[in-house]
C-alpha cells in the first residue's frame, strides 16, 4: 500500500497539468475570438486597441470580464462604443460566456440563429438600439433554456415572433420593443413560470392578446402598446396578481375595462388610452389604491369621472382627454397630491371649483376643448409650481387674474378661444419662465404691458382677435427667444418699434388687420416678411419693399375671406381736394407698373435667349449627359446600357416598352416639382408608375442614393404607396411605384362634376388613410415635406396612398428647394416655419400640411384661391366660418346629401388645430388618427342636413 502514495500523487499531478493545459487552451480561444471580433467591427472610438492577440491576459481588456478562477471570459460589455458592421460570428466561440451586452451601436445584419447552442451558458443577452435587420430566427430558442434575460429591443427586426420563445423555460425578462414584428402574440408566453417583465411595445403585432394568465404567475410589467392588436383585452388579465405595470395604450383594443383588473390592488400604471374602448370609466378603479399613473386618453368612454378615484392616494398623473366623458371637475383633480391631469377634449361643464384645502402639487393641468364656465379661479394661481395651464377652449369668462404673474415656475399658458374680458394684466411680466402665452380669441381690451418684456424666454406669443388698442411695446424687443408672434385682428396703432429688429429668432410676426403705420424695422425677417402678415394696415411701408413711405401706400392683397364683395364698400368719404391727389398718383403708380412689367418681359427675353444658347453648347460639348428642363437630350436608351435597375423582389426586370417608354409623353401621368412621372408595363404585365427626377443636381452620391432608396423600399402599408426599384446613372435617376389606377385626389376634388364629386364616407375614410399612412412614415422616421391632394393617390377600390414621402433622403438641399418657385402649387400646404432657414423641420409640418388637406377635402376648395382683387386663404375662411357659426359654410356645396354634423364639426377643427402657427400645438399624427377614430360614427348611421 505504501508504493500506491507515489501512484495517486502522480496521477493527481498529471491532471493537473492536464486541466491547465485545457485551461490555457480555452483561454487562448478567448483572446483569438476577441481578436476576430476586434477585426470584424469598425472602431471608431478605439474602445478596443487594447484588445491585441500579443497580450493573452483579456481579463485586463476594456469590457472584457472573468472568472476570478479559471480566467475564462464570461461577461463582455460595450454598450455605447459606436461599433459598426455585422454582428460576428466570433462571438460564438467565446463558450463561457454568461452575459453579451453590446447596446446602442451601429451593428447590423440579422441575429445568429445558433447563438443560443454555442453559449450554452449565456445567461443575459442584450442587443437593443442597434441596426439588427432580417426577421428572429426560430432556431435561436431551440436550446435557450440558460436565457434570463433577452433584449433585441429598438432594432429593424421583421416577421412573426417564433413561438418557440415559450420554450425559454428560465427567461424573467423579453424586450422585443420597437421593431417591425408582425403577427400574433405567441400563445404559452403567459406561462413561463419565471417571466417578469415583457415588452413588446412599438411593433405591428396584430389579432387578440391571448388569455391564460395564471394565478401563480410572477409577471410584473406587460408593455403591448403601439401595436394593432384588436379585440378585448382578455377578461382573465387581473389573475397575474403581481403586476406593477400594464399597458395596452395606442391599438385597437374594443369593448370596456375587464372587471379583473379590480383585484390589482398593487398595480401602479395602468395605461389604455389611444383604443376603441367604451362605456364609463369603472367605479371600481378607486379599489387599485396603488395606481400612481392612469391613462384611459382617447377612448370612447362616456358619462361622469368617478369620484372612487379619490381613494387612488398615491396618484400622480391622471389622463382622461378625448373621450365623451360628462358632468362637472370632479373635486378629487384638486383634493389629490396630483402632478399632472388632463381630460381635455370632453364634454364636461359648469364652473372649476379649487378648494381651500387643495393640495399644490400639480405640476401640468389641461381643462381645454371643454365647455366650462364662469370665472377661472384665483385661487388656481397658488399652485406655485403649476408649470402648463391649458384652459382654451371653453366658455370662462371675466378676467384674467393678475396673481398669475406670481406663478414663476408656469412655462405655457393658454387661455384662448374663451370669453374673457378686461386686460392683460401687467402682473404678467413676473412670470418670469414663460415660453408660451396664448389669449387669442377672447375680449381683451387695454393695452399690451411693457411687463411682457420680463418674460425673456417666451417662444410664443398669441394676442390675436381680440380688442387691444394702443402701440406694441419696445420692450418685446428684448425678448430674445421669441420665435411666433400673432397680434393680429386687434386695433393696434402707431409704428413698429425699432426694437423688433434685435429678434433673431423671429419666424412668424403676424400684425394683420391693425390700424399700424410707419416704416418696418430694419431686419432681415422684415425685409422678407410675407404680405399676409401684414395685410390691412394700410399705413405700413418699407423702401426696402419698393413701397416707399413718401407716397400714399396701394391698398395691400387683403387676406380677408369675409371680405365685401364690392371694392367700393368700405370707401370713405374725402375731400376732393384728396381724390385729385389720389387720383395723380394712381396715374403715377400705374405708369411704374406699365415700366416695370416692360422691363420684365425684356428681360425674360434675354434670359431664354441667352438659356438656349447655353443649352446648346452644352449639348455640343456634352452630349452623352446634357439634360433639357424636361427630357433627355438623346435617346435614353445611351444612359441606359451604363445606368443600374433595381427591382425589390424581382428577379431580373425589364420594361416591356423599352426605354424610351419612360419619358414618352404619351405615358406621361402628370409632373411635380421634383419631377414628371410616367406609366409603363413590366415584361411580367405588371403596370407601374416611373418618376423622373429632374433635380440631378441635388442627389446625393450613388451609393447614397442607393443606400436611401433601399430603405424606402422597405415602407409597407395599405395607405402609403409602395416603391418598387429604382434606376441610376449620373444624369438620370428614376423611382418606380406601384400604378394606383384611381388618379390623385385634386382631379377626384377639384376636377369633377357634383355627380361624380365624392361623398362624405369616401372623404371621411380617405382623410383616415392618409393619417395612417403619414402615421406609419413618421414611426419610421420619414418626414414627407411635401405632402398635398395631387400626392395622395386612390387604388381601384378609392383607399388613399400617400406618395412622394421622403425626398429629403434623396435631396439633401430640400430645404431651400421647397422654397423655390418649382412647387409652387404646394405652398398653400407649407407650414409657417420653412420660412426661417434655421428652423428644424419635424414631422409637425407634415402636421400642418395634413391640416390643410383636411379643410380641402371637406370643403372642396383649393389651400390659396386668387381672385380678382383678393386673395383667399383656405384656413383664415374656415377658421372665420367656423368662429361665426357657419359650419355650412365650411363643406362641400356638392355634398348635395348632407353629411353627419357630429362628425363633420370636430374634424373642422381637428383641422385648424392642426394648421396651428406654432408646431408644439399641432398634434402628432397618432393622436390625429385616436382622434378621427373617436369621431367615427358607424358606418350605417344616418346622415342629416344641416338645415
Amino acid at each position: 500500500m505504501a508504493g500506491a502514495f507515489p501512484l495517486v500523487r502522480l496521477l493527481a499531478a498529471l491532471l493537473a497539468v492536464a486541466a491547465t493545459a485545457t485551461t490555457a487552451a480555452a483561454l487562448t480561444d478567448d483572446v483569438l475570438a476577441l481578436v476576430v471580433f476586434k477585426t470584424g467591427v469598425a472602431d471608431p472610438l478605439g474602445r478596443l486597441a487594447a484588445w491585441t492577440e500579443d497580450d493573452d491576459r483579456p481579463c485586463s481588456w476594456p469590457g472584457v470580464g472573468c472568472d476570478a478562477r479559471t480566467g475564462r471570459v464570461t461577461s463582455l460589455s460595450l454598450p455605447a462604443a459606436s461599433l459598426s458592421g455585422r454582428l460576428p460570428r466570433a462571438l460564438l466561440r467565446l463558450d463561457a460566456l454568461l452575459a453579451l451586452s453590446l447596446p446602442r451601436n451601429n451593428l447590423s445584419g440579422p441575429v445568429l440563429p445558433n447563438l443560443f447552442a454555442a453559449l450554452p451558458l449565456l445567461r443575459s443577452l442584450d442587443l437593443s438600439s442597434n441596426r439588427l435587420a432580417a426577421p428572429v430566427p426560430a432556431e435561436i430558442f431551440a436550446q435557450c433554456r440558460s436565457i434570463r434575460t433577452l433584449s433585441l429591443a429598438h432594432n429593424e427586426l421583421s416577421g412573426y415572433i417564433p413561438p418557440a420563445v415559450a420554450s425559454c423555460s428560465s427567461l424573467a425578462s423579453l424586450n422585443l420593443s420597437s421593431n417591425r414584428l408582425a403577427g400574433p402574440i405567441p400563445d404559452g408566453l403567459w406561462s413561463l413560470p419565471s417571466l417578469r417583465s415583457l415588452d413588446l411595445s412599438g411593433n405591428e403585432l396584430s389579432g387578440s392578446v391571448p388569455g391564460g394568465f395564471p394565478r401563480s404567475s410572477s409577471l410584473r410589467a406587460v408593455d403591448l402598446s403601439r401595436n394593432l392588436l384588436a379585440g378585448d383585452i382578455p377578461a382573465d388579465v387581473g389573475e397575474a396578481a403581481l403586476l406593477k405595470t400594464l399597458d395596452f395604450g395606442h391599438n385597437l383594443f374594443t369593448g370596456g375595462l375587464p372587471e379583473s383588473l379590480r383585484k390589482l390592488s398593487g398595480l401602479r400604471f395602468l395605461g389604455a388610452g389611444g383604443n376603441a374602448l367604451a362605456g364609463e370609466v369603472p367605479a371600481w378603479i378607486g379599489e387599485m389604491w396603488a395606481l400612481e399613473r392612469l391613462d384611459l386618453s382617447g377612448n370612447r368612454f362616456s358619462g361622469v369621472i368617478p369620484d372612487s378615484i379619490a381613494k387612488c392616494k398615491n396618484l400622480v398623473e391622471a389622463d382622461l382627454s378625448r373621450n365623451a366623458l360628462t358632468g362637472e371637475l370632479p373635486w378629487w383633480v384638486f383634493g389629490l397630491p396630483l402632478q399632472r391631469v388632463s381630460v381635455a377634449w370632453n364634454k364636461l361643464y359648469g364652473w372649476v371649483k379649487v378648494p381651500v384645502d387643495a393640495a399644490l402639487a400639480l405640476r401640468a393641468l389641461d381643462l381645454s376643448s371643454n365647455t366650462f364656465s364662469g370665472g377661472i379661479p384665483p385661487q388656481i394661481t397658488t399652485f406655485a409650481g403649476l408649470q402648463y395651464l391649458n384652459l382654451s377652449s371653453n366658455s370662462f369668462s371675466g378676467q384674467l387674474p393678475a396673481g398669475i404673474g406670481g406663478m414663476r415656475l408656469l412655462e405655457v399658458l393658454d387661455v384662448s378661444a374663451n370669453h374673457l374680458d378686461g386686460i392683460v394684466p401687467p402682473e404678467i411680466g413676473g412670470a418670469v419662465a414663460l415660453r408660451e402665452l396664448r389669449m387669442g380669441r377672447n375680449s381683451l381690451t387695454g393695452y399690451i404691458p411693457s411687463q411682457i418684456g420680463n418674460c425673456s424666454s417666451l417662444v410664443a406669443l398669441d394676442l390675436s382677435n381680440n380688442s387691444i388698442t394702443g402701440s406694441i411695446p419696445s420692450t418685446i424687443g428684448n425678448v430674445a427667444s421669441l420665435e411666433v408672434v400673432d397680434l393680429s385682428k386687434n386695433k393696434l396703432n402707431g409704428t413698429l418699434p425699432v426694437e423688433l429688429s434685435n429678434l433673431p429668432s423671429l419666424h412668424i410676426f403676424d400684425i394683420s388687420h391693425n390700424l399700424l403705420s410707419g416704416d418696418l424695422p430694419n431686419s432681415h425677417f422684415f425685409d422678407n416678411i410675407p404680405e399676409t402678415f401684414l395685410s390691412d394696415n394700410s399705413g405700413l411701408c418699407s423702401s426696402r419693399k419698393n413701397n416707399s413711405c413718401n407716397a400714399v401706400m396701394p391698398k395691400p392683397i387683403v387676406l380677408n375671406p369675409n371680405s365685401s364683395a364690392n371694392p367700393l364698400s368700405q370707401a370713405t368719404p374725402t375731400a376732393p381736394s384728396n381724390m385729385h391727389h389720389k387720383k395723380i398718383i394712381l396715374s403715377v403708380s400705374t405708369l411704374i407698373a406699365i415700366a416695370g412689367g416692360a422691363t420684365i418681359i425684356i428681360g425674360v427675353i434675354i434670359i431664354s435667349v441667352l438659356n438656349r444658347r447655353a443649352r446648346a453648347a452644352t449639348t455640343r460639348s456634352s452630349p452623352a449627359t446634357a439634360l433639357s428642363d424636361d427630357y433627355l437630350s438623346q435617346s435614353p436608351e445611351n444612359d441606359a446600357s451604363s445606368g443600374k435597375l433595381v427591382m425589390f423582389g424581382k428577379g431580373s426586370p425589364e420594361f416591356s416598352a423599352g426605354g424610351h417608354a419612360l419619358l414618352n409623353k404619351d405615358c406621361e401621368l402628370g409632373r411635380g416639382g421634383f419631377g414628371a412621372v410616367y406609366k409603363t408595363v413590366l415584361r411580367d404585365g405588371q403596370p407601374v408608375a416611373i418618376k423622373k427626377l429632374t433635380v440631378s443636381s441635388m442627389v446625393k452620391s450613388k451609393d447614397d442614393f442607393e443606400r436611401q432608396v433601399k430603405l424606402l423600399g422597405k415602407v409597407r402599408h395599405h395607405n402609403v404607396v409602395a416603391l418598387r426599384g429604382f434606376y441610376w446613372t449620373s444624369s438620370l435617376q428614376l423611382l418606380i411605384y406601384d400604378y394606383l389606377p384611381g388618379g390623385n385626389l385634386h382631379k377626384h376634388l377639384h376636377e369633377c362634376t357634383e355627380e361624380n364629386s365624392l361623398s362624405w364616407m369616401e372623404r371621411f375614410d380617405i382623410i383616415m388613410g392618409v393619417a395612417r399612412g403619414l402615421t406609419y412614415l413618421h414611426q419610421r422616421g420619414i418626414i414627407h415635406y411635401n405632402l398635398k391632394s395631387s400626392n395622395v393617390l386612390l387604388d381601384g377600390n378609392g383607399e388613399p396612398r400617400v406618395g412622394d414621402y421622403g425626398l429629403a433622403k434623396l435631396l439633401p438641399m430640400l430645404d431651400r428647394y421647397v422654397l423655390s418657385s418649382k412647387i409652387q402649387s404646394a405652398l398653400g400646404y407649407m407650414a409657417p416655419e420653412f420660412a426661417c432657414k434655421t428652423v428644424k423641420i419635424t414631422e409637425k409640418c407634415d402636421v400642418y400640411g395634413f391640416g390643410v388637406l383636411v379643410l380641402e377635402v371637406l370643403t372642396g376648395r383649393r389651400p390659396v384661391e386668387y381672385l380678382e382683387d383678393d386673395v383667399v386663404v383656405l384656413c383664415d375662411l374656415v377658421r372665420s366660418a367656423l368662429e361665426e357659426g357657419r359650419v355650412e359654410d365650411c363643406m362641400d356645396p356638392r355634398l348635395s346629401v348632407g353629411f353627419p354634423v357630429e362628425e363633420a364639426l370636430p374634424i373642422i377643427k381637428l383641422g385648424l388645430v392642426c394648421t396651428s402657427q406654432v408646431p408644439s400645438n399641432r398634434p402628432d399624427m397618432v393622436e390625429v388618427v385616436n382622434i378621427l377614430e373617436l369621431v367615427r360614427s358607424p358606418h350605417d348611421s344616418p346622415e342629416v342636413e344641416l338645415a
